[in-house]
């Protein structure tokens, strides 16, 4: 899946967009869910009672679940021995008397007596309070077993549930599904049934799986009725049958229920449209990972149940339905209805099945024996004939390059119209956001490579992803990170003319920044409930996986990575595998034999990235490894090593890769010789490597004065490495802002897009801290900074169209920064061309990497504002249509901020999907970003309704309203917000990554506000 950003490319984090490996029972005494557990849905146990559950019998629970104590930990349980209290109580009532002067002393046989007949008193007492009532009614007492009812929670109907475990046990596995769906448009509700065949692998007389938010009409086990058990909190199901289960044996549960259509762009989801003829378009469409497959049907809903599929939908006559397989019969139902039978599923995870019903043309071609499609709605079919020569080339080449054929007989894209991820890889039926997928006449080519980047990212999900798929979330990376290093490969490969090398390298700089920070995570870590799932779709799994992946391959070599990758697809084609699955496979093609798990691990199960040090002193360098955390006085642990496979060049031989030294890095400190010839050593060669290098005063002092005399003598990429590396050592305070303003004194003679948009991406963080602390002869001073960039007087007078896709996005970002900073020869110019595209009826052409910058200035007028919302409205290019609502929502007009923000959230002007863009939009500027703030405060529960708890939108709505905050009175603010939360999202990850980035901001502000003015 890909998760969709705001910067111009999907970081899949295009995919828009988002894990313990293998216990079935979640111990939640380590690990809590996110949603309370309600205390009358439990009984307590006597800690005592725990003997006797051992040795239930099968009642018992199955060897799955794990540790008892730990699971009523998991549930909240308290355990109390209430004999030993009550006896306490009972002994503490008899207390002895002080004699009073008046007594006589009893006679020995008078005190014998008595005492027999207190303790005789004292049993007759104790034995009828502890006997329960029951023993002496006429009934007597019912048999129960105690130590079950203390240990299972309640299902909804008052039965125990027989289930105790986020995870589903093991015991059985689904075969088959027969799935029959019938949505309707107009009430917005669905009907379904299913036919689940399952295997036996472990007797047991239990059945658990998923299902969330459904009304269950009736269910039958084995054609015989059965009562269906509910754990609303876990969204399981369960039935208990009399009879234990045999192993090997095959079962059929079928269920029929209804449901209504989902509002939050997951699961069964109903979506809408405004035609060219102002009506509006309904359709329904499917969004199930990672976890909302159980939304439209009951099912077992975890990626190693892999199962096969049969799936029958009913539809109107007006739409036509579409699904993982190609249809096998239509057959007419009467009163307008049709149902579409498709094709036996080979086997798939859960949430890659999909169904799309709506009314769709498309286009279609034969490549390679499989039939390609595009749809789109009928408005829009001209522009899918880009995205189908796109895929039938990335097809072509995966097909070769994988020495795997795509398994099915079809392939359809799909453009949807209200669409929250970038995209979704479902088997067969790739859905997308039509802005990823289509291109009208007016595209650019940067508009161009978005979409091809997605297109690539969705077809290597095909191989990585559904062929062999991760057995648990834990493991997300070896999809994403898989497939977001093939897109990048694939594209440089097919379309080498998109320079899809600078994306690559600038989603690497992005994922250094967020690994760098304490609230980062292991790309694979342990993770439990539906919130800790969500929030594995983020950077870390992309882009630092698709990092990891390029740095191996450097290591083992193009052809080495290859073998292994086509050995690890082979083996395990049909299969669900674990990190350690691909390292063995990689191992065995590698020549000298290598243990590329003992390197990998240590990228992997461990959070972050090394820091390395270099000190030279004559032909010794010498290096030391550490964990670079931003903020190093809270990081958790200075022991981590990582196995760095270390590259470098010199002066003597720096362009070429034959140039390029190699040293495995294993321990703490290493000591490398060089000849005393060479003048200054560049480590991390063209920045393949997934580390940063502190060079120390004296090897910083000798690579600026070489990049001073001939800009040329890196070679891009590591001039962009060495801005980006400077930038973050400043940042954690290790080399000074001064050293930073030294090296950037070179830019003046620089042309190449992957340094100056580094050094533009860096130097407006800083001037979006300044803008929102008011400090306006800063922000003002900051202008004059951007002078440093000569080649910014060339691009000034550039506004015509440009081929180069890489100076189409320098000059882009260039003239994005002038104008927001209100350049005026580039305000003035911006607005000579809004002037001739308005008045010649919006005819005459802008090119389309300056359309944002445009429009935005335009949006600053009352005029511009209503000709460009009016535009938003009518449009019918997806790419003009977001670049024009990021415009509109870059107003300083606090009336119109307020609009766009409550119309992005009602869906009704403006499509939900489009909110986190329009709050990061709006947060970019200093007239809205509090009211941004101020928006997500106020409707934080309406925000988790349309965006789970965890979800990538969720993530960037944090990250975007308060990423710029940089006091300690927004500080105290953020905290006290997110605090309040509590279950609705208090213990986000995201949430701790905004609050250790606003503490970054106050240091670095603290540290170099001085530095700063003086420079400007």
């Amino acid at each position: 899946m890909v998760p969709l950003t705001n910067s111009p490319l999907p970081r899949n984090m295009i995919e828009n967009s988002m894990f313990e490996e293998e216990p079935d029972v979640v111990d939640l005494a380590k690990e809590s869910p996110s949603y309370p557990i309600d205390s009358d849905d439990v009984v307590y146990e006597p800690r005592s009672s725990r003997l006797l559950v051992r040795g239930l019998g099968e009642n018992d629970l199955d060897e799955e679940e794990e540790d008892y104590e730990s699971s009523a930990r998991l549930l909240g349980m308290s355990f109390m021995n209430r004999s030993s209290s009550q006896r306490s109580a009972a002994a503490s009532s008899y207390t002895r008397q002080q004699p009073s002067n008046s007594c006589s002393v009893p006679s020995a046989k008078k005190m014998v007596v008595g005492i027999l007949v207190l303790v005789i008193i004292a049993f007759v007492a104790m034995f009828i309070y502890f006997v329960p009532r029951c023993t002496f009614s006429k009934d007597g007492c019912q048999k129960t077993n105690s130590s079950i009812e203390q240990l299972y929670p309640k299902a909804s109907n008052g039965e125990l549930f027989p289930w105790t475990g986020l995870r589903l046990p093991a015991s059985v596995h689904p075969v088959h599904y027969e799935i029959s769906l019938q949505p309707n448009l107009t009430a917005m509700t669905f009907q379904g049934s299913v036919a689940i065949s399952m295997v036996v692998l472990q007797e047991t007389n239990k059945i658990v799986l998923h299902s969330y938010d459904m009304k269950i009409i009736n269910s039958t086990f084995q054609d015989e009725k059965v009562n269906i058990l509910e754990y609303k909190p876990w969204q399981q199901i369960a039935i208990k049958v009399s009879k234990e289960l045999k192993k090997g044996e095959i079962y059929v549960l079928k269920i029929h229920y209804s449901a209504n259509l989902s509002n939050s762009y997951d699961g069964l989801y109903n979506s809408s449209y405004i035609d060219t003829n102002g009506k509006r378009r309904v359709l329904a469409a499917t969004q199930f990972e990672p976890l909302a497959a159980r939304k439209a049907f009951p099912c077992f809903d975890e990626p190693a149940f892999k199962a096969s599929f049969v799936i029958k939908i009913t539809r109107e006559a007006e739409y036509i339905s579409l699904s993982n397989m190609p249809k096998v019969k239509t057959t007419p139902l009467g009163d307008g209805l049709f149902e579409d039978e498709f094709e036996k599923s080979v086997n798939m995870s859960t949430y890659l099945v999909a169904f799309v019903v709506a009314n769709l043309s498309s286009v279609s071609k034969n490549v390679s024996n499989t039939l390609v499609s595009v749809y789109a709605v009928p408005d829009k079919k001209d522009q899918t004939h880009y995205a189908l020569e796109t895929v039938a080339k990335l097809l072509e080449f995966y097909n070769r390059f994988f020495e795997i054929t795509y398994p099915l007989s079809k392939l359809d894209l799909v453009g949807i119209p209200d669409f929250l991820a970038g995209a979704m890889e479902n088997w067969g039926l790739i859905t997308f956001r039509e802005t990823t997928l289509l291109i009208g006449d007016h595209s650019s080519p940067i508009d161009k490579q978005l979409v091809t980047s997605v297109i690539a990212h969705e077809l290597a999900h095909q191989w990585f992803g559904n062929l062999v798929t991760m057995r648990w979330w834990n493991d997300l990376w070896l999809n994403e990170g898989f497939a977001t290093y093939m897109q990048y490969m694939s594209i440089e490969e097919v379309f080498p003319e998109l320079d899809i090398d600078n994306e690559f390298l600038s989603v690497r700089f992005k994922a250094l920044a967020k690994d760098a920070l304490n609230s980062s995570h292991p790309l694979s870590t342990k993770v439990y409930t539906p919130e800790e799932v969500a929030e594995m779709f983020d950077s870390v799994s992309y882009e630092k996986g698709a990092s990891i992946l390029l740095m191996l391959k450097a290591t083992l070599s193009k052809v080495a990575f290859r073998k292994g990758v086509i050995e690890y697809l082979k083996r395990y084609r049909g299969l669900n595998t674990q990190s350690e699955d691909l390292w063995m496979s990689l191992s065995q093609v590698t020549n000298p034999h290598t243990d590329v798990a003992e390197m990998m691990n240590t990228w992997t199960v461990q959070k972050g990235f090394p820091l390395v040090t270099v000190n030279r002193t004559g032909i010794q360098v010498n290096l030391m490894q550490e964990h670079f955390v931003l903020n190093a006085d809270n990081a958790t642990d200075h022991s981590n090593l990582w196995h760095i496979p270390l590259t470098y060049v010199s002066d003597i031989c720096n362009n070429s890769s034959s140039c390029k030294q190699v040293f495995l890095f294993k321990d703490k400190t290493a000591t490398i010789e060089v000849s005393e010839k060479v003048k200054w050593l560049k480590f991390n060669y063209r920045s393949d490597g997934f580390y940063i290098v502190d060079y120390g005063e004296q090897g910083w002092r000798a690579l600026i004065i070489a990049l001073k005399e001939n800009v040329n003598v890196l070679p891009h990429e590591d001039r962009a490495a060495l801005i980006n590396n400077i930038f973050a050592l400043s940042r954690s305070d290790r080399v000074s802002f001064r050293q930073v303003l030294n090296l950037l004194v070179y830019l003046k003679n620089e042309t190449e897009t992957a340094p100056l948009t580094e050094a533009l991406t860096q130097l407006n963080h800083i001037f979006m801290l300044l803008d929102k602390r008011s400090d306006l002869l800063l922000v003002s001073r900051m202008t004059v900074g951007l002078n440093i960039f000569n080649l910014l007087v060339q691009i000034l007078q550039s506004w015509e169209e440009e081929s180069s896709v890489s100076k189409q996005a320098l000059r882009s970002a260039l003239l994005e920064t002038a104008c927001h900073l209100g350049r005026p020869n580039c305000t003035n110019q911006a607005n000579r061309l809004f002037v001739q595209w308005r008045t010649s009826n919006k005819t005459e052409h802008i090119p389309g990497d300056l359309l944002k910058t445009v429009l935005s200035v335009a949006a600053q007028t009352e005029k511009g504002w209503q000709v460009l919302l009016d535009t938003y409205k009518h449009s019918i290019y997806d790419s003009e249509k977001r670049k024009t609502l990021q415009a509109l929502a870059s107003t300083q007009d606090v009336r119109k901020i307020v609009w766009i923000l409550k119309a992005a959230l009602d869906g009704s002007e403006i499509q939900t999907p489009e909110l986190p863009l329009v709050i990061s939009t709006v947060c970019r500027h200093s007239a809205g970003y509090l009211h941004a703030w101020d928006f997500v405060k106020e409707n934080w529960d309406k925000l988790t309704q349309k965006f789970s708890i965890g979800s990538f939108p969720l993530q960037s709505i944090i990250m975007s309203t308060t990423s710029q905050f940089s006091t300690k009175t927004h500080l105290d603010e953020v905290e006290r917000f997110f605090g309040s939360l509590k279950e609705r999202g208090s213990k986000m990850r995201s949430v701790q990554e905004a609050i250790e980035t606003i503490k970054l901001n106050i240091q670095w502000m603290d540290r170099n506000l001085v530095t700063l003015w003086k420079w400007l």
